[in-house]
């Protein structure tokens, strides 16, 4: 076809109502609802509830927004745990036209405070759990969005801080509330921060688009099938849940809620509802390996895993395939919509001794189906490297599954996609069969327990110490937790009596719990000629204590 010619297959081929409609995982849960509106969609202690039931609450929740002027553009802040009303807030918000801006749980008043001003939130429905951390964010906001309770009865403790709690609130909404799709995919649908490598987080914007296309790719990835039973030990406040709230939709499962991460409350569930599947950070494995036997009897039924976070150690892969649970290593970042990498599973391998298998499974893997791009590359030049299972690059991905980019933050957004991939920062090999496999992670940050820990952040806190003259922050290796933050401290002269125990206490009322280091070494810190902390060597020094 010359230049000058017009493509036959454009004219009077154009988009149009009956033919292209914007992508949503809010359809999804529509589909649930009309095609099996009496399967149970959620489990919340004694509260079961199908997903018509489930349907028309979301719908009440978007109603009751819409009521109080909440529409496009605005967000609304989550400060939940894995609970039924947690799960509703995935569709219900969106419905609205508003983005879900879900917190996590185990941040201090300060770093909650920013995220709601930051998020500009106008509404923050918070369970009682979290009454002290969230009275304190609150104090700290010039301007105070509407605040509405879950006042969930399987929780005692804490007190009510808000206008109006949860069930009165959707009670207003209208059942049949006609909500509106997107009028385009690119609209905003969730705010996920960062936990801040340096200063303070990043707000990452996902799209419908892009929340549409990992969830199915969840679904596809773990091979799901029709009704599956998930239960939540992933917090659904960390991107979103991996975007599984809306792949439980799409496939129509049944969602198991827990409120606390315990190994008995796991194990009775897996039991009495037939879990087939479920998320978690190593840590959670490894609490489940190490659980007493008589904990894991009568488990009887197949049990899928799916693990991301610091990279999970053969052994623990190793101890969890001997429980007969089937594992499978995801990777991905905030910025990914969760997992967007796979170590996607060859039949020849079950041929392989146990111990291969998990080294198999240990390395992150291969793109996502719906990731357009995966590479390891030199981070400055962008020139994958070999893929010999030696050489050191960065990880690149680039796809509908990327973030739009960070809220307010330009500069971040074209920092992180210069060159037109997204910049993971993260430090891997690249093996013969294209599976990547992580060594290091640029910037220093630390997993703990799946959550990110900027080491920037604790030696900021710990330079206020009156007795601290210099500090450095590096990762410790950790049975339990992955990694945990341990502190090489030089002190001043005059300070010399210093002790550990006051060096954490002081972190203690100045960080949230999981980011106070669990060790403090003091001595000399070893520095290049210009100044430059080696870390590296700190890093072997931690390792070996």
């Amino acid at each position: 076809m010359s230049e000058n010619q017009q493509n036959p297959y454009e004219i009077g081929l154009e988009k149009n109502a009956a033919n292209f409609v914007p992508l949503s995982p809010l359809t999804f849960i529509e589909r649930a609802a009309t095609v099996y509106p009496d399967h149970t969609a959620v489990v919340h202690g004694p509260v079961r509830r199908t997903w018509a039931q489930t349907y028309a609450r979301c719908r009440r929740l978007a109603s009751a927004l819409r009521q109080r002027g909440i529409g496009l553009g605005d967000t609304v802040a989550a400060m939940l745990p894995n609970i039924s009303e947690m799960f509703e807030m995935h569709f219900g918000v969106p419905m609205s036209g508003a983005v879900l801006n879900t917190l996590n749980v185990r941040l201090d008043a300060e770093t909650i405070a920013f995220m709601l001003q930051h998020g500009e939130a106008k509404v923050l429905i918070t369970d009682r759990e979290f009454s002290d951390v969230v009275e304190k964010a609150l104090q700290l906001l010039p301007q105070r969005p509407l605040v509405i309770d879950v006042d969930d009865p399987t929780y005692e403790g804490g007190r009510l801080l808000g206008d109006l709690d949860y069930e009165t609130f959707i009670a207003a909404g209208d059942p049949e509330f006609a909500w509106q799709g997107p009028a385009d995919e690119w609209q905003a649908i969730a705010l996920n921060y960062t936990s801040g490598t340096t200063g303070n987080p990043k707000g990452v914007v996902y799209h419908h688009r892009g929340a549409y296309l990992n969830a199915v790719c969840n679904a596809v990835v773990w091979n799901m099938g029709l009704h599956p039973v998930y239960l939540w030990t992933l917090p659904m406040f960390h991107c979103n849940g991996w975007c599984f709230p809306w792949t439980l939709a799409v496939t129509t499962g049944t969602c198991v809620c827990l409120r606390h991460v315990r190994a008995d409350m796991i194990f009775d569930l897996i039991r009495s509802e037939k879990v087939s599947h479920f998320c978690g950070a190593p840590i959670v494995l490894n609490m489940l390996k190490n659980a007493p036997a008589t904990m894991k009897a009568d488990i009887n039924h197949p049990v899928k895993v799916m693990t991301a976070g610091a990279a999970p150690p053969a052994a623990v892969i190793e101890g969890m395939e001997r429980m007969d649970f089937d594992v499978t290593h995801v990777y991905g970042l905030t910025e990914t919509y969760g997992p967007a990498v796979v170590c996607a599973w060859h039949d020849h391998w079950n041929e392989l001794s146990l111990e291969e298998r998990a080294a198999l499974k240990s390395r992150q893997g291969v793109r996502y189906p719906m990731l357009e791009g995966l590479m390891v590359a030199h981070p400055k030049t962008l020139e994958p490297v070999p893929q010999d299972g030696e050489t050191i690059g960065e990880i690149f991905m680039r796809g509908n599954n990327v973030m739009k980019g960070y809220l307010k933050n330009t500069a971040a957004s074209d920092e992180a996609f210069e060159g037109g991939w997204f910049h993971s920062g993260d430090l891997a090999v690249w093996h013969e069969d294209g599976y990547i496999d992580i060594k290091d992670r640029s910037k220093d940050i630390i997993i703990s327990g799946g959550e990110n820990i900027s080491t920037i952040e604790v030696e900021d806190v710990l330079y206020r110490h009156p007795a601290v003259m210099e500090v450095a922050v590096v990762a410790r290796p950790d049975e339990k937790w992955g990694e945990t933050p341990c502190a090489f401290v030089t002190l001043k002269p005059d300070m010399e009596d210093t002790t550990e125990e006051q060096i954490i206490e002081f972190c203690r009322s100045h960080l949230a719990r999981f980011k106070v280091p669990r060790n403090v070494v003091f001595g000399p810190l070893p520095k290049t000629s210009t100044g430059k902390m080696q870390k590296f060597i700190l890093r072997e020094r931690a390792k070996a204590l």
